[in-house]
């Protein structure tokens, strides 16, 4: 055991760095403070209802806290017979977020580089160029947690695949199918798709590798070892792939259900809304000069020394009040914020480093291992995938025919897959340094990569607007907009325009020499290293320190330890007066409609009510389709009726101020209908509700129609009314002395809701294009809606089934590795 530790000492002591970098970086985590991370706090809003019965120590996989009601696999789902699942809250039980993703970043790609054979501070070098790429810390500022988990996972994954592939079959496949499985369980399957991209270009690059040496066998061989890694990983997650993958067919995701009343495509996003955020093509200058593109779209740069101020103060307005006016111009008036691109918004750059962007270069001159053609195969399609609407060619390809490609939006994430190529291919750049004894080649590639880095760098400080324009897409109208808020003065408003120009070259050429000194100084320890002044280890720990200041300063810059705030018991703002007053009433089900905001993006109102809008990327398709036909020009009040909308939120928009109002036309949890209007597709449909009475009349598809036969009855008197609400139990009683068709005011969903009358499985449809109804006999009767999908259930137990797997696959893998070891000692 001794031995044991005195072998990997350097690689504990590396890991304790990596810990120590952690504390230094996220000290405010460590003294219990949390990261306010918007997109995470409007998660929140949709996990109301989960999480109070969670407190009661309940799991609910249906909510009505938003849109109605959707199932919850894609909001918080506990999947306990995953092993994965444990892990994972083993290590936030241990670290504070974000840290515990910080370390799997850090150490699983250490872990990488170790298996591509570097020395342990070539590889740490590694490991904190792929973990501070500006991108990586952007994601956890803005909340995009299982996003940066998937991340995490892809240097280990590759690892585990390339040790398999070099004949650790046992080991690498175990660490595959566990990696892998961790993978999957971050529950982001656009990461994920684009990390099987990469995978496939490395085994196209090793079937061409093998077919050559002629050793197809061996590469067999190693192909079914990692087939039975997949295997297992993808039993381990069964649950929540079934699960998934059953719910994003009802998706916006999914298939439109209309044919002439919707611009969306007949399956997947809408082109427009997937390329929203698309990497422009000069933009990738930020991967060596962050700002490039003025950074990202606030405004801490707008100080008392930006031209946009000094616009102001030269027409004698005082510094303090310029600054505010610059810095509200670049809030409020399109083209006017220091980023200038064509996203909508972003965060900040995908920077990798002017050290590393250095030796990229220079690993694409001198490095031999084939990898590089991977490596230099997957960054060509990555970066071109990311262009998106920038650049639709081969986008548009992948768009139209690659299956699932049209499910993601903010193609631009795909760089995460080039955010890590980039370190490889530099850390074997530094590899081949240390191995190719050919001095002068390797002095000439040196010079030959700070030519290009360097010289670009340069042109930047000479000639920045020779590059680039600096002018946003939409400037030219935020001027005009400008120059009418500012009573016709033109030419302040063209002083104002040019003066953002001046600070947006400005911030370019500043990061420019700061990326031209770090490019200087990475050729400068390489070219030591060449003329033989400093050994291997000096220029490994050089690398490490320079690639490590040279991020960090970046970073800093988009995390700060301002952004930690002290932890509260919750992140739930405060109610607002209409909310008080709302929740007085006892009924347990009804919804609000609040008109003063989005629909499609409503954080505040399910803080509070189970409300009619809300907040998800995976809203059911069928609801998304009603709010483009029934709200986007007015509010279709019968559609509030029959979705039981019991009170309805209204604002002035002079005092801000909101006010309430009963809905005293809403038809309550369930209600019988006097007769049923057929529709001979959901085009029709969508067009009969666009004005009926919902409390007389049902619109149903024909496809319904032998449930119902070919008369309906109606009776005074009759009665129906929910008894007990839970989201996934509900209770109603009815009293009826004709058959009649009951409509509930809840949503259809196909995929596990079962309606038990008096305990007897009994059939239901789906009526006004989105809610339930179902035929109910005469008498008095007790009518239950169960949801238990069996993609949630029956996955839990083949879930459980690959958790065993997998332990076992470690097990043998940790078995056979030591008993080798201990052959090889006798």
């Amino acid at each position: 055991m001794n031995n044991w530790f005195k072998r990997n000492g350097i690689h504990f002591a590396i890991i304790g760095i990596f810990f120590i970098m952690c504390f230094v970086y996220f000290t405010p985590a460590f003294q219990g403070k949390v990261l306010g991370q918007s997109d995470v706090t409007g998660a929140q809003s949709t996990q109301t209802e989960i999480n109070a019965y969670k407190e009661k120590g309940e799991t609910i996989l249906w909510t009505n806290q938003i849109f109605g009601g959707m199932p919850v696999f894609q909001i918080w789902v506990p999947y306990t017979n995953n092993i994965t699942s444990h892990v994972i809250t083993a290590l936030k039980t241990v670290f504070p977020n974000p840290i515990d993703t910080v370390m799997i970043l850090l150490a699983g790609a250490y872990f990488l580089f170790i298996v591509l054979r570097l020395n342990p501070w070539l590889a740490a070098a590694g490991a904190v160029a792929f973990t501070f790429s500006s991108y990586n810390i952007i994601y956890i500022v803005a909340g995009h947690s299982n996003q940066t988990f998937a991340i995490a996972f892809f240097a280990p994954i590759l690892a585990s695949i390339i040790l398999t592939l070099r004949g650790k079959h046992v080991l690498g496949g175990a660490l595959t199918a566990f990696f892998l499985a961790m993978e999957i369980r971050a529950n982001h399957l656009q990461m994920t798709y684009y990390l099987m991209l990469a995978v496939f270009i490395l085994v196209i690059v090793e079937v061409v590798y093998a077919a050559r040496n002629k050793i197809l066998p061996a590469l067999l061989k190693s192909t079914g070892f990692l087939v039975a890694g997949l295997c297992i990983a993808v039993a381990v997650n069964a649950s929540m792939l079934w699960s998934n993958a059953e719910y994003a067919k009802e998706t916006i995701r999914g298939k439109s259900n209309l044919t002439s009343t919707t611009k969306e495509p007949n399956n997947g996003l809408a082109k427009d809304y997937a390329y929203e955020y698309s990497q422009g093509v000069a933009e990738c200058f930020t991967f060596l000069i962050p700002n490039a593109y003025g950074g990202g779209s606030g405004t801490e740069t707008i100080d008392q020394n930006s031209n946009i101020t000094k616009a102001f103060t030269a027409k004698q307005i005082p510094e303090e009040e310029a600054v505010k006016y610059a810095t509200q111009i670049s809030n409020q008036f399109p083209g006017f914020s220091t980023y200038w691109g064509n996203k909508t918004f972003t965060s900040g750059p995908w920077y990798f480093g002017a050290a590393i962007c250095f030796l990229f270069v220079l690993g694409l001159i001198i490095v031999k291992d084939r990898l590089k053609w991977w490596i230099l195969a997957t960054v060509i399609l990555t970066m071109f995938l990311s262009f998106g609407r920038n650049f639709p060619y081969i986008s548009d390809l992948f768009f139209n025919y690659f299956p699932l490609y049209n499910k993601f939006r903010a193609v631009e994430s795909i760089l995460a897959v080039t955010m890590l190529c980039f370190p490889i291919l530099s850390i074997l750049a530094i590899k081949e340094l240390t191995e190719n004894t050919d001095k002068k080649a390797l002095q000439k590639s040196a010079l030959l990569s700070l030519y290009i880095t360097g010289g670009l760098a340069l042109l930047f400080v000479i000639l920045p607007d020779v590059i680039l324009n600096f002018r946003a897409h939409d400037q030219a109208e935020g001027t005009t907009a400008l120059a009418q808020a500012l009573q016709g003065d033109n030419n302040l408003a063209s002083a104002v325009s040019n003066g953002i120009v001046q600070d947006r070259i400005s911030l370019a050429r500043a990061d420019a020499i700061r990326s031209l000194i770090f490019v200087a100084l990475a050729f400068g320890i390489v070219f030591a290293y060449i003329k033989q002044k400093i050994n291997v280890t000096i220029l490994s720990v050089a690398v490490l320190a320079l690639v490590l200041v040279d991020l960090w300063q970046v970073d800093k810059r988009y995390l700060k330890n301002e952004n930690f705030a002290e932890k509260q018991l919750s992140n739930k703002p405060e109610p607002r007066e209409v909310d008080t007053f709302i929740a007085r009433d006892p009924d347990p089900n009804f919804r609000v409609f609040d008109a003063t905001v989005n629909p499609k993006v409503d954080f505040m109102n399910p803080f509070f009510h189970k409300s009619f809008s809300g907040y998800s990327a995976a809203r059911l398709k069928r609801f998304e389709e009603l709010l483009d036909n029934q709200f986007s020009r007015s509010v279709n009040q019968d559609v509030l009726d029959m979705l039981n909308v019991k009170y309805i939120i209204t604002g002035n928009q002079q005092t801000q101020a909101l006010s309430m109002q009963a809905n005293s036309t809403t038809c309550g949890n369930a209600w019988f209908v006097k007769s049923v209007k057929y529709a001979k597709n959901a085009d029709e449909e969508m067009k009969a509700i666009s004005s009926f009475d919902p409390k007389l009349e049902a619109i149903v598809d024909e496809q319904y129609k032998t449930l119902i036969g070919d008369k309906t009855t109606f009776a005074d008197g009759s009665t129906i009314k929910l008894t007990s609400y839970n989201p996934d139990h509900l209770v109603y009683q009815s009293g009826t002395t004709a058959p009649q068709i009951a409509v509930f005011s809840e949503i259809f969903y196909d995929k596990g809701w079962t309606m038990l009358i008096d305990g007897k499985e009994s059939p239901y449809f789906r009526a006004n294009y989105l809610l339930r109804a179902a035929q109910i006999p005469v008498g008095n009767h007790k009518i239950e809606f169960i949801f238990h999908p069996a993609s949630y259930y029956t996955g839990e137990g083949i879930s459980l089934a690959g958790s065993v797997l997998l332990v076992l696959a470690i097990g043998a893998a940790g078995y056979i590795e030591t008993k080798n070891k201990g052959i090889k000692k006798a």
